[in-house]
């Protein structure tokens, strides 16, 4: 795709289903295992899948891909979606404990989107910072492996966090398919 104008060819890697990114083979998602037992490593299971899901919809794409806001006026992108995601994971971690809040990472109001700019330092810091946010809620979350445990100074269950998250992240790659069919043509799974 050469313009804004244009429309992009859809186009998938799957050979048996055309609308679908890669073959079921090949889905990274799908393990093969059973699935899991009980409610905390269900939740667990769909909150990876669809962190799963948002990489693979980032992947292959140059910084300039990354950042292209495809729906104007917003300023929604990839690039932004996964600097979004890191301060959403900051703020469940300021959620969970009763200590000081830990500061925004990108600064006030729209900065995880506004400063989504087309530089291969900005993406790597990214996926850094999303990797390191997803680490520190998770480990401040695998504390309390029961799932009505009520956390924070507002007594959010865990059970709770864990559906919203999942909710945040389900909600952002139903964006990602949209955003990235506008980048390059690449159809959701």
């Amino acid at each position: 795709m050469t313009s804004m104008t244009q429309k992009p060819t859809r186009w998938t890697k799957s050979s048996v289903h055309p609308d679908m990114w890669v073959d079921p083979d090949d889905d990274p998602r799908d393990t093969g295992e059973a699935s899991p037992n009980g409610e905390l490593a269900t939740l667990h299971n769909y909150l990876s899948n669809y962190r799963l899901t948002l990489g693979m919809k980032c992947a292959g794409l140059e910084p300039e891909q990354l950042a292209r806001r495809s729906v104007p006026p917003s300023t929604m992108s990839l690039l932004g979606l996964l600097r979004h995601l890191a301060e959403v994971e900051r703020d469940w971690g300021n959620w969970i404990t009763s200590g000081d809040v830990l500061p925004k990472i990108y600064g006030p109001g729209g900065a995880d989107f506004d400063g989504a700019i087309a530089d291969q330092t900005v993406v790597d810091a990214a996926y850094a910072d999303l990797m390191r946010e997803q680490a520190a809620t998770d480990a401040l979350l695998a504390e309390h492996p029961n799932p009505d445990d009520r956390l924070g100074k507002a007594g959010i269950a865990v059970r709770e966090l864990l559906v919203h998250r999942i909710e945040e992240y389900a909600r952002h790659c139903g964006h990602a398919d949209l955003l990235r069919e506008c980048v390059d043509g690449r159809v959701g799974q």
